[in-house]
This record gives structure tokens, C-alpha cells and sequence, in this order.
């Protein structure tokens, strides 16, 4: 009678699985023999030198490591494949369930940011956008780093996407905390979706926390001025503010990149602004594009524009002394060479473009 199989349902136990025989498997001794269920016939061999076909009948059969039944001849494989998964999601939902997972003092859920909100992010990513992602490994490895791109598109998708092209392509595989818009955590739901995707409030005080702590941050200087402006001025960078996230970086020590980001400007053409209507609705514009809101919902899709992030190579503020981070000669000087560093590479990105869409 065959052995039953059992799923784990904890997922500790379900991680220490490569370290437990599977069922129905003899483990090999060390000394050549295999470990049997008491019950089972047969006599294990002595200690010493044994014959070859002794020692050949002792060692393990290669066919019992295969995934493939030997008496039916059906594949496994496949079947082990999903019963890990199926495990695995049991013991995830289990975690969710009695409150068993972690979150840090700005709400990041690295767990369901992973599993969950990536995966969902991904087919947009991957197959919508078909995003392309250069110069990652300029990204350090480890320590913090503060991640300057150009902002567009009317809805902020870019932010997204360039969180994921971070998430998974870079080799240590780390994740990128964006700073947002007071806007985004006074919206019901948005505001708990983006605090678990391990979003914050875009200020100075947030991000040098972050920073110090050895995060990777994101930031979009341009704010609803870059996302917000008219089809006309398409990759035109907008004024950067007042450098105050050179003077955040210079007070962490941590190295600015540069990041441009071509294709998000032509996902929602945006030919015309409704003021009053975005007054009347909090909003700090209302944007009407050559389908929204004439279509209705259908003209909330983005068109499916062919993406292009470029991560920069790094620029170093470990070696200005503290006092620095209050110079505003400094912070002008180092605020307008990340601009221009991010619209050199946009206009570069343009020239080697094809096609909007391909």
C-alpha cells in the first residue's frame, strides 16, 4: 500500500521540507545501506568490505529521485510543484489571518508587498508596458540611496513601475520606498494599499529615516507639476522645488540616482484641464484626455506605450562635511545637476526610441 502524501500546512515545516526524506523513499546511510520502517523485511549488511553486487544492491535506486511513479508511470513533478504552492498559500493566509506577520513603523508589508501587490503590478509590467530597465547595477548593493526620476503620465503609474524594475531586476533584490503626495494617503483604500506597498509622506524627516536605516527611496521632485502638465510639454522637466531632497541625502550621506523614465507621458494624452471641477473636488487638476471621460470607464485604461527606465550612475554626497546639507549654493548646484543628468538621458532615450508603442 502506498505511502500518503502529506501537505504541510506550517510554513516553517513546509521550509525545512528539502532537509525531510519524501514519503515513500528510503534515506541512505552513511554507511551505504538504507534506513528501514520498522516492520519491513530484510537484513541490513555488516560493517565492512562487501562485495559489488552487495554493495550495488545496498545503494539506493537513481529512479526513486525521479518524478516519476514507478509503478504508474504518472509525472509528479508537477503534481509536488503545486502541492507546494498550495501549502504555501494555506500557510500565507493562515499568517493573515491571526495577525502573524510583520509590519514596520511606516506600515510596510513586505510580505504581502511581495506575494501579493508585486504579482498584481507584474502583468502591467511585464506585458502592457513591456518596461525595460537599464543601468540597475547602479543601484548600490546595500546602504541607502535616494532614487531621482522625472514624473508624468496624469496618474502616477510610473511610481509603480519603477518599484517594481527595482523589486525584480536588481541582483540583491532590494525594494524601493517611494515618498508620496499628501493626496494619496487621504484617499480611502489607496491610503492602506500604498502604506503596505511601503509608501510614505513625502518629507524630509520620513525619507532620512529611511535613508538611514539602509533603504533604497524614491522620490519624484516634479509632484503633481510633472504629472499634472499638458501633453505639449512632454518630457520638458518642471522646476525641482527647492532641493530639499539634495539636502535629505547630504544629511544621510547617502548617494543620489538619477532616474529617467520614457514612455508614461503618452499613456494618458492629457489635452485639457478642468479646473473648477478639480476644485470642486479637492483634486490639483482634472484631467481630460482624448478618451477620459468621453469613453467613461473605458477611457480610464492607459494606453499601451513601450516603457523605458534608465537608473543613472550614482552621484556621492559622503564626502561634503555636515554643515553642507544647509549650504543652498551646494543644494542648488547638486539639485540642477541631477535635472540635467535626468533630461540628457530622457532626450538620449527619445533618439533611440522606434515607436511609441513598440
Amino acid at each position: 500500500m502506498a505511502d500518503a502524501k502529506v501537505i504541510p500546512f506550517d510554513d516553517d515545516r513546509s521550509r525545512a521540507g528539502a532537509a525531510t526524506p519524501r514519503p515513500g523513499r528510503r534515506r541512505p546511510l552513511l554507511g551505504g545501506g538504507t534506513r528501514r520502517r520498522k516492520g519491513e523485511g530484510g537484513v541490513s549488511a555488516l560493517p565492512g568490505p562487501q562485495t559489488p553486487e552487495a554493495a550495488a544492491a545496498d545503494e539506493p535506486r537513481a529512479d526513486t529521485d525521479a518524478d516519476t511513479d514507478a509503478d504508474t508511470g504518472a509525472d509528479t513533478g508537477g503534481r509536488g510543484d503545486w502541492d507546494r504552492r498550495i501549502a504555501g498559500g494555506l500557510a500565507f493566509l493562515r499568517r493573515r489571518i491571526t495577525g502573524e506577520y510583520e509590519v514596520d513603523e511606516f506600515g510596510y508589508d513586505e510580505e504581502l508587498t511581495d506575494q501579493v501587490l508585486m504579482s498584481l503590478l507584474r502583468p502591467l509590467y511585464e506585458k502592457y508596458f513591456r518596461v525595460e530597465v537599464k543601468g540597475i547595477e547602479n543601484i548600490p548593493s546595500e546602504g541607502g540611496a535616494l532614487v531621482v526620476a522625472n514624473h508624468s503620465g496624469t496618474l502616477p503609474l510610473d511610481g509603480l513601475m519603477m518599484q517594481v524594475a527595482v523589486h525584480d531586476n536588481h541582483p540583491a533584490g532590494r525594494h524601493l520606498r517611494l515618498l508620496a503626495a499628501d493626496l494619496v494617503f487621504m484617499l480611502p483604500v489607496v491610503n492602506e494599499l500604498a502604506r503596505k506597498a511601503g509608501h510614505t509622506l513625502a518629507c524630509a524627516e520620513d525619507a532620512e529615516r529611511l535613508l538611514q536605516r539602509g533603504e533604497v527611496v524614491g522620490v519624484m521632485p516634479e509632484g503633481f507639476k510633472g504629472i499634472g502638465k499638458p501633453f505639449s510639454e512632454r518630457y520638458k522637466l518642471q522646476r525641482f522645488g527647492r532641493g530639499g531632497f539634495v539636502s535629505t541625502a547630504l544629511r544621510a550621506g547617502a548617494p543620489i540616482v538619477p532616474c529617467s523614465i520614457v514612455g508614461a507621458e503618452e499613456i494618458y494624452p492629457m489635452i485639457g484641464n478642468a479646473k473648477t471641477l478639480a476644485r470642486l473636488l479637492g483634486f490639483p487638476y482634472f484631467p481630460i484626455t482624448p478618451t477620459f471621460p468621453w469613453l467613461g470607464p473605458l477611457g480610464a485604461l492607459p494606453l499601451p506605450t513601450k516603457w523605458t527606465i534608465q537608473f543613472g550612475e550614482p552621484i556621492p554626497t559622503d564626502g561634503f562635511p555636515p554643515e553642507a546639507a544647509e549650504d543652498p549654493m551646494l543644494m542648488f548646484n547638486l539639485t540642477d545637476q541631477v535635472r540635467e543628468q535626468i533630461q540628457h538621458t530622457l532626450y538620449k532615450l527619445l533618439v533611440q526610441r522606434r515607436s511609441v508603442f513598440f
